[in-house]
């Protein structure tokens, strides 16, 4: 905690356990402990639940978040460039967010792919669709 490297999720947490600690004769009550770190009663419950039950490592660290994994993977990404990159098709003057879309789905690259996802990938890698 003295680096001050840690998130600030990680550093609440280590600050309730310290705090909770009752070996140094201190008995400070739930609510105590989460008015000095400026949590809810819940979270400091939580936090030494969590602490008793997996040790410190459980205690700090998330324990990750639910959901798919991301359809776009770095290689699809990649691809995903290179076509935005390229000449638009014939007919077209430049790439749009749709065009790319269903090229990259025409490539069998990927199963299905929105436009919306198209731009959040290439605003991420500061891709220009050229024009």
């Amino acid at each position: 905690m003295r680096t001050g490297t840690l998130a600030a999720r990680t550093n609440t947490r280590a600050r309730i356990l310290l705090l909770s600690d009752r070996s140094q004769g201190q008995q400070r009550t739930d609510q105590t402990v989460a008015d000095a770190v400026l949590c809810c009663k819940s979270t400091v419950v939580n936090v030494r639940r969590r602490f008793l039950h997996g040790g410190l490592r459980e205690a700090l660290e998330d324990k990750g978040w639910p959901g798919a994994a991301p359809k776009v993977t770095g290689d699809i990404e990649a691809k995903l460039v290179l076509l935005a990159c390229s000449e638009p098709p014939e007919g077209a003057a430049r790439w749009t967010l749709r065009l790319l879309a269903e090229r990259m789905v025409e490539l069998e690259y990927i199963d299905s792919l929105s436009h919306v996802t198209v731009g959040e990938v290439l605003k991420k890698t500061c891709c220009s669709r050229g024009g």
